[in-house]
């Protein structure tokens, strides 16, 4: 079964009925069909780049007389992704490698794309990377993809060729032969920016184990050097009158670009007032989560899921002999893993009871559809993101020793550096009080003051502070009847109020990832009515007065006029 911690979510597509020539045809292997040292439900996750065509499990039994597992049944209508970088990539691209075999001296086995370097004897040369792992290509944006390569890894690479000489010949008297006397690939080098990483002896299947220097960009090169020699033999009436050797040779290269993929680890730490930790870390390249506790319970992860894909240029292959070109459906597929930025975005683990992401942040990235692929469907992002180059949680329990980073490549995890004595913050309770001042009938003006619970100190907000992390951004403030509002330096702030009720007051502090001293959040009430005061009640009189006055004075001429007419005796003979 596939490692669950692996398994995300599914999302796209994969034939099962096929065999390895369906390949050209993006179908993969019928689960079973091949020794590839994974169990069938874990090469059934491999296929993200094959077309979606899901067949029943009443027509598979029917044309191939199995069941499917429930997995393989999955795999077979929709993509696979996982949680962080998975292992079966390698383990099918290390052992399909020894599927690719050349043919013999007389033809050469190579890409449809490859780059074909011919010489006097030697003909449709070349060398061909088949894959460096543990490597990740990350789909970061709609015009970017980088290839991360681990900085120890393993390149397996394919060198042939085919010899050419002239056929015998003839004359009436002169008869020529060549005879091919021996060929080889005489070595296999790695080269890493145009310096000798590594020197093997010669094979068609080069497998070449590296250690990469530096970090950033940099251009891997495999190189080989074929060499040939043969034979020419003359004869007139019979009788060797010549016999001659001859040598030749040519070097053959491929290369690819990638990024060293080396990271190192800067956490911040932070303690609140209630004992809980925080903890704060930035990369500037792509990285997956970090772990807070020994055995792993609790953790945090980033934008970033992973699906695995075959490389669709080793599809088709082509022989080439003296008589011309074949294609042909390859026998060796290598399987590579990518990282994609997912609409799922970051997760703390456990869910409910685990730690509070309390802050991620990355520069803005277009959508990176259009880099994936028609036949890829997975949850990516469908509109601009933020990568989560950084990531900051708070958490009942942080051991700090025990703090793992790990990164988008396989194996790899970043070195941990532990942060001066200033990045270590003991986060601060606030009080935050709020009184109404003075009041008429139609406002009132309310005093928020904010100091620092333990000192004292006015806590100032709108003041310039450290962004030891993050670039600039808003500092702290209070937020009242839908007003933002800032402290002076004796943490005071005025606010006006024109309509009554109950009011609440909040303090939302700035992160402790951009100013120190650090503090939490606290909250305070104010109750503001007219009838409060005794101007409110003498004002409310006066109004109810004015309002009232139309009244009594239609009372009144009511009154007058009655008696003006002597209503009464009319009533009362």
């Amino acid at each position: 079964m596939v490692d669950t911690r692996f398994l995300s979510v599914a999302v796209a597509t994969l034939l099962v009925a096929g065999t390895v020539v369906g390949l050209a045809t993006a179908s993969p292997p019928r689960p079973g069909t091949e020794g590839n040292g994974l169990t069938e439900n874990q090469s059934a996750t491999l296929w993200s780049h094959d077309a979606d065509n899901y067949t029943s499990e009443t027509s598979y039994r029917q044309r191939y007389g199995e069941h499917r597992t429930a997995l393989q049944q999955v795999a077979n209508g929709t993509d696979i992704t996982f949680t962080q970088p998975p292992e079966t990539a390698a383990t099918w691209t290390r052992h399909d490698f020894r599927d690719l075999h050349a043919s013999g001296p007389q033809t050469s086995i190579h890409l449809p794309t490859a780059d074909l370097e011919d010489s006097v004897f030697i003909a449709d040369a070349h060398a061909a990377i088949f894959a460096a792992q543990p490597a990740t290509r990350a789909h970061r944006a709609a015009d970017s993809t980088t290839r991360y390569l681990a900085p120890n890894g393993t390149v397996r690479g394919f060198v042939d060729y085919r010899i050419r000489y002239p056929d015998s010949s003839t004359s009436e008297q002169r008869h020529v032969d060549w005879s091919l006397l021996s060929h080889e690939i005489s070595s296999v080098r790695l080269l890493q920016d145009g310096s000798r990483l590594v020197t093997s002896p010669g094979s068609h299947t080069a497998v070449l184990h590296y250690q990469l220097n530096d970090t950033g960009e940099t251009r891997i090169a495999l190189e080989a050097t074929i060499q040939v020699r043969v034979q020419k033999i003359v004869r007139i009436d019979g009788t060797v009158v010549e016999r001659t050797t001859r040598t030749d040779s040519v070097s053959v290269s491929d290369s690819l670009t990638g990024t060293v993929y080396d990271l190192s680890a800067y956490p911040y730490y932070a303690t609140y007032p209630n004992g809980d930790a925080g903890v704060a870390i930035f990369q500037p390249e792509p990285w997956r989560g970090y772990t807070l506790t020994e055995n792993g319970s609790a953790s945090v992860r980033g934008v970033w899921r992973f699906y695995t894909a075959r490389d669709t240029s080793w599809d088709t292959l082509v022989r080439s002999t003296g008589d011309g070109d074949t294609q042909m459906a390859s026998d060796a597929i290598p399987v590579s893993v990518h990282a994609y930025p997912s609409r799922i975005g970051p997760i703390a683990e456990p869910v409910r009871t685990g730690p509070s992401i309390i802050q991620t942040w990355g520069e803005n990235h277009s959508a990176p559809t259009s880099t994936i692929g028609d036949d890829v469907h997975i949850d990516v992002v469908t509109r601009n993101y933020t990568p989560t180059h950084g990531l900051a949680v708070r958490a009942d329990r942080v051991d700090r020793q025990a703090l793992r980073v790990s990164g988008i490549v396989r194996g790899v995890n970043a070195t941990i550096s532990q942060p001066p004595t200033g990045l270590r913050r003991q986060l601060h309770q606030s009080t935050l009080t709020a009184q109404v001042v003075s009041q008429t009938e139609s406002e009132a003006t309310v005093r928020l003051t904010l100091h620092d619970a333990v000192t004292g100190k006015p806590i100032a907000l709108g003041q310039s502070n450290r962004y030891p992390i993050l670039r600039s951004s808003h500092d702290g403030f209070i937020t009242i009847n839908d007003q933002r509002v800032t402290t002076n330096a004796s943490g005071v702030a005025v606010v006006t109020l024109e309509d009554p009720g109950i009011y609440t007051a909040r303090y939302q502090p700035e992160s402790w990832l951009n100013t120190d001293p650090a503090y939490v959040s606290d909250r305070a009430s104010v109750r503001w009515h007219p009838l409060g005061t005794l101007e409110g009640w003498f004002a409310l009189l006066i109004g109810a007065g004015w309002r009232l006055l139309p009244f009594a004075v239609m009372f009144y001429a009511g009154y007058r006029l009655l008696r003006l007419f002597d209503v009464d005796r009319f009533q009362h003979p």
